[in-house]
């Protein structure tokens, strides 16, 4: 596993997209810093960026990689190699490489700028920690849907359609359910939206560093509410790593039947 972990992040630095994500995030971080003295602002700006591409990016590159990559995965199936060792080496090796990209990417201006000697050092450790729990989970949701859809087409239709699910319409939905339902107690359905939601779970976890009250929204008052600020950050990074678990364990026990 780990030889196929190694090949697959030597080739993803092969590829030009990889060195795109990256300077992406270089030229956002080097950009934001220079117009913001403030380093929490920079953070809270970058935060927006983070909660909606690294989803996007994350999916879009899974599916792509798994399709890509299919013959490679061909040849090493007519070996003696399991095959959960094999698609789990993939995952793994596109999921580092892309958490490194955005890691050094947004890194680099920040050490710049000297976060280490900046009371906002742990906000931005939160940061960059959400970004790779968002890159896992979505290259895990990503993989799952190449190992059920042999059709390229149906496949990324529905990486698609799962990003602009829990990116854009999940949130419109539940204030619908707001304003037709908001005479009755809602906190604790509340909450069941928020966990089952990895971007708003992200997003509300990082508003609780950064102790942002009036960009919580409904949710994350609600969650702030029922946990605090520091029970709260712990309970969405537990639910995280919950999340990031699920998916490994659908793909480990997808991948032991896989038949191409």
């Amino acid at each position: 596993m780990w030889k196929i972990i190694k090949y697959s992040i030597a080739d993803l630095i092969r590829s030009r997209w990889s060195y795109i994500y990256f300077a992406f995030y270089l030229l956002v971080g080097f950009t934001l810093l220079f117009l913001s003295s403030d380093l929490s602002d920079a953070i809270l700006t970058i935060m927006n960026i983070v909660i909606i591409i690294v989803p996007l990016i994350g999916s879009l590159f899974g599916i792509m990689y798994f399709y890509n990559s299919r013959e490679f995965i061909e040849l090493l199936l007519s070996m003696p190699i399991k095959r959960t060792t094999i698609f789990i080496g993939q995952y793994l090796g596109l999921a580092i490489s892309l958490s490194s990209s955005l890691i050094l990417g947004l890194g680099i201006p920040f050490l710049f700028y000297g976060i280490f000697s900046d009371a906002s050092i742990f906000e931005f450790l939160s940061l960059l920690m959400i970004g790779t729990f968002l890159t896992f989970i979505f290259s895990g949701i990503s993989y799952n849907i190449g190992l059920r859809c042999d059709n390229k087409i149906k496949g990324f239709g529905l990486t698609i359609l799962v990003w602009l699910l829990l990116a854009v319409i999940y949130d419109g939905i539940f204030l619908i359910i707001l304003n037709v339902f908001g005479d009755y107690p809602l906190e604790k359905f509340s909450l069941i939206i928020s966990i089952s939601n990895p971007i708003d779970l992200a997003r509300i976890m990082l508003l609780l560093k950064l102790d942002v009250s009036a960009l919580l929204g409904y949710t994350g008052a609600v969650f702030k509410e029922f946990f605090g600020s520091s029970k709260g950050s712990f309970i969405s990074f537990l639910i995280l790593c919950i999340w990031t678990f699920f998916l490994f364990t659908i793909l480990h026990r997808k991948s032991h039947n896989k038949d191409f």
